[in-house]
């Protein structure tokens, strides 16, 4: 049986690199050998891409790439003049120039199959304020919310957020995950600084009501139709105000993991089937990771989407497949087979059109 290339993409230009490197190298070590042979790809913090010979936190010592630009046979050659080619390839590269499209866009222009959401849902995704505005309208539950761009920083006034959204609040980088650029407001003493540290990472700033509740994820996995997994729970440590970055990858300490959540069954069902909803909405594609809030009252409201969840040791998304009998080589599978089969299957589409038009 030949074997399918994938070529895992890996690092990039995002302060989720290391997050990515971990996730990548979980995802080396975890494919089936028999099916699959891989060819990793870093991404330097600068941009350049390298192969790789394994997932590899010193990109730099690996081999400069360059990419010919043929969509009929799009052929990666480093600088030694060696030509390698993918059947398919595996972003794991979380955040900017990741997550948000472009990396997507690339692909689908040189006609390479790839795992996972494409450039719409990617960049509507990344886009806190988009997602937001787009369940809202179609009645999925979020919390309440106000944004304001890099040039009306100077307009924005504490009192005003407090009025419409109480205290505290939460202020986030509008394009970011793992929870950079993003503190808890609990006093005007601490809001200038919240701000500039969310217009250091983006140009856009959401100031979201903070809600006092359990942390909810739940996974979802595949496409006709999406399937949602068990929601797990993450109890956060009370010496932290919130999942911050330390939280998620840094302190062992800082939470509890539950896989299942211990929910009732109205909850948990509610809670699947807004999740499924939400990736629906935004135009998700294969996977993503849907983080929500229960507060005490029961009301639901979704967090944000990861269209490219983590699969470092610590994550959530593939220990919710595991609970569920899905082992993490057969969900590194499954999200291969899924990313080949709606590749062959956009192949229906006409993309030329044969007119009278003369040029």
């Amino acid at each position: 049986m030949t074997k399918t290339k994938v070529g895992i993409l890996y690092g990039g230009r995002s302060v989720e690199h290391g997050v990515s490197v971990n996730s990548a190298r979980n995802i080396e070590m975890y494919i089936d050998r028999d099916k699959f042979d891989t060819q990793c790809i870093g991404i330097s913090r600068s941009g350049i891409w390298y192969a790789t010979e394994r997932v590899d936190k010193n990109i730099e010592s690996g081999r400069k790439l360059k990419l010919q630009m043929d969509p009929t046979k799009p052929v990666f050659e480093d600088e030694d003049g060696n030509q390698m080619t993918i059947d398919v390839a595996f972003p794991v590269l979380h955040g900017t120039d990741g997550e948000d499209g472009s990396i997507q866009g690339l692909l689908k222009a040189l006609d390479i199959p790839m795992v996972g959401t494409g450039v719409l849902g990617s960049s509507v995704s990344m886009s806190k304020l988009v997602a937001k505005q787009l369940m809202q309208q179609a009645g999925i539950p979020v919390t309440k919310f106000l944004f304001y761009r890099h040039d009306e920083k100077d307009k924005i006034n504490f009192d005003h957020v407090a009025r419409e959204l109480g205290v505290p609040f939460m202020v986030k980088a509008a394009n970011l995950g793992s929870s950079v650029g993003v503190s808890k407001v609990k006093g005007k003493e601490d809001f200038q600084a919240a701000l500039d540290d969310s217009f250091k990472y983006d140009s856009c700033v959401l100031i979201e009501e903070f809600v006092t509740g359990r942390e909810i994820e739940c996974a979802v996995l595949g496409n006709n139709p999406p399937l949602a997994s068990l929601p797990g729970e993450i109890k956060v440590n009370p010496t932290y105000e919130f999942y911050t970055f330390d939280a998620k990858y840094v302190d062992g300490e800082a939470v509890k993991i539950e896989v299942p959540a211990e929910l009732d069954e109205s909850s948990r069902e509610s809670i699947r089937d807004i999740s499924i909803k939400a990736y629906q909405q935004l135009q998700c594609e294969d996977f993503a990771r849907v983080d929500l809030f229960l507060d005490k009252n029961g009301n639901i409201y979704v967090n944000e989407i990861n269209t490219i969840p983590g699969f470092t040791n610590s994550s959530m998304y593939p220990m919710m497949w595991k609970e569920r009998g899905v082992s993490f080589t057969e969900l590194i599978t499954k999200l291969v087979e899924l990313g080949k089969e709606r590749f062959e299957a956009a192949k229906r589409i006409e993309k030329d059109f044969q007119s009278s038009l003369k040029f």
